[in-house]
């Protein structure tokens, strides 16, 4: 049995039917503009979440955020706030919050490298990104090792692939190139390798003003439309608790100044860097994120904005970070209720501890993704390919995660109940009693489009599936990547741009590049 690849992120298995099947008509679909269709969840009711609003307010207030930038400090001040300097601490009122809250847009329209690549962020979209930010790369063939430049090509590749995937995450840590050179890496490889929407690490003003630039002249736009309209986006993680270090307040004054996209995202794990219960974690939360969201308006009003968290619990016998939890569900939900409070477009996030690609980690990813699709989230990272809490991501888990997030998206198209989906003529006045449908012109017309083709799940029977080498989903898998990988998929890219794009990276790198700052 093989497996074509197609550009609409599917395989389609061709079953037997000989010169037929070439005949068949092609399959169409649209994972690119996604609603989310399913009925919202709420583990608190509605007085308890304004209770949770009131007492980050109170936070903020009273307690404060620890902020090491100067320059944050100094932004808060003129806003209003009470800081510190000898404490390094700055305490917001809630009438900054609440300006800020006003000013935060409700609807961001993200540009990518092609207008049919354009995402909007806002409650009611989906928006999906393969797993983020690992050290380490594994597969079946190679094993496990530390993230190199060649798995972050091959990473791209993969995700550029499926249509379900809509923006390109952090991915694995490209480690063998060094680190004041390694954005260069990145950005050129998201520049010329996928036409999606790009992701920046904040690791500096140097290294971001260095990514600006690319991205601006590759997508061939002035100063002025790069800060008018997104054209990437960063991800800003609060140290929890209460804590704004130096390169995530620079990204979110560099990102806020020209008009891109920061996603504010505490990393708080409940009994470890958060209260141990649901509701004081995501209070804690709730606050860091009005806090670093409160910067972003005060630095430039309107600045494109996601409220963002990621909240799970430890295992409390070894401290280890686990998800897929039922806390880490209920995380969400209370995280997609506090945003729909607010109004805003926020991030939530799936994900496994699992060390390998097995039952755990399928179970794990799933049970977190449906938190999220429960909760209202707009973005969901680490939706496919993440294990081990984040240290690696997995080629086969990246695949099989990707065939339940296709499945998703054939929800989000919705069924249809017209007459010719009933079919009285078609297909129920045409079988008698004991019958079937095999036959019926409904059927006919409809056996080649009608269903989703599975990219990896294997339907066979038994004797077919054993004769075929009995294969487990990361087998097939394995074979699914790398005929992926095998082929060139990416867009077409103005060679002009691409030629001048390496010269300012040659000039940059004889200048020294950029090293991060901290």
């Amino acid at each position: 049995m093989t497996i074509e690849i197609e550009g609409n992120a599917r395989g389609r298995r061709r079953r037997g039917r000989g010169a037929e099947a070439a005949l068949d008509p092609q399959r169409k679909v649209n994972y690119r503009r996604l609603k989310n269709p399913f009925p919202l969840m709420e583990v608190f009711p509605a007085h308890q979440i304004a209770d949770m609003h009131e007492t980050a307010l109170k936070m903020l207030q009273e307690l404060g955020m620890k902020v090491l930038l100067p320059e944050a400090r100094r932004i808060y001040a003129k806003g209003g706030a009470r800081v510190d300097e000898d404490t390094e601490m700055v305490y917001i009122g809630r009438d900054m919050v609440e300006a800020a809250l006003a000013t935060a847009p409700r609807s961001i329209t993200c540009r990518a490298g092609s207008r049919e690549r354009d995402i909007t962020l806002e409650l009611g979209s989906l928006v999906f990104q393969a797993g983020a930010g690992a050290p380490n790369a594994t597969d079946l063939e190679r094993g496990r090792r530390p993230g190199s430049a060649r798995d972050y090509l091959e990473y791209l590749q993969l995700t550029h692939h499926f249509d379900v995937f809509h923006m390109i995450s952090p991915q694995v840590e490209p480690q063998d190139v060094p680190i004041h050179l390694r954005h260069y890496f990145t950005t050129e490889a998201q520049m010329t390798r996928t036409d999606k929407f790009p992701f920046i690490f904040s690791r500096g003003t140097p290294q971001v003003m260095d990514c600006f630039e690319m991205i601006r002249d590759f997508r061939g736009v002035s100063d002025a439309e790069f800060r008018s309209e997104p054209r990437c986006y960063t991800i800003i993680n609060t140290n929890s608790p209460r804590t704004l270090d130096i390169p995530m307040a620079q990204g979110l004054i560099d990102f806020a100044r020209h008009g891109q996209v920061s996603i504010i995202t505490p990393f708080t794990l409940m009994g470890a860097m958060a209260p141990i219960t649901v509701a004081g974690a995501i209070t804690l939360s709730h606050a860091e994120v009005l806090a670093a969201l409160t910067l972003t308006q005060l630095t430039n009003p309107g600045a494109p904005v996601c409220y963002g968290t990621f909240t799970s619990n430890v295992d409390m016998k070894s401290g280890a970070p686990a998800f897929g939890t039922p806390a880490h569900f209920q995380a969400s939900l209370a995280a997609g209720q506090l945003a729909r409070f607010l109004g805003l477009p926020w991030r939530s996030a799936a994900g496994s501890a699992s060390n390998t690609n097995d039952v755990q980690a399928a179970n794990e990813n799933q049970m977190g993704l449906w938190g999220c699709l429960m909760a209202g989230a707009t973005v969901i990272i680490h939706s496919a390919g993440w294990l081990e809490g984040g240290l690696s991501v997995s080629y086969e888990k990246l695949i099989t995660d990707a065939e339940v997030l296709n499945m998703i998206a054939e929800l989000c198209a919705g069924a249809q109940a017209r007459a010719e989906e009933i079919g009285y003529d078609s297909a129920l006045t045409q079988v008698e009693p004991q019958g079937h449908f095999f036959a019926a012109p409904q059927t006919m017309d409809r056996y080649s489009t009608e269903f989703y083709e599975p990219v990896v799940h294997d339907y066979a029977n038994f004797g077919t599936w054993t004769e075929h080498g009995s294969m487990d989903a990361s087998q097939r898998a394995t074979r699914v990547w790398k005929e992926i990988l095998a082929r060139d998929n990416r867009p077409a890219t103005d060679e002009t741009r691409a030629v001048d794009l390496k010269r300012f990276i040659a000039k940059r790198t004889a200048e020294g590049g950029a090293p991060p700052e901290s």
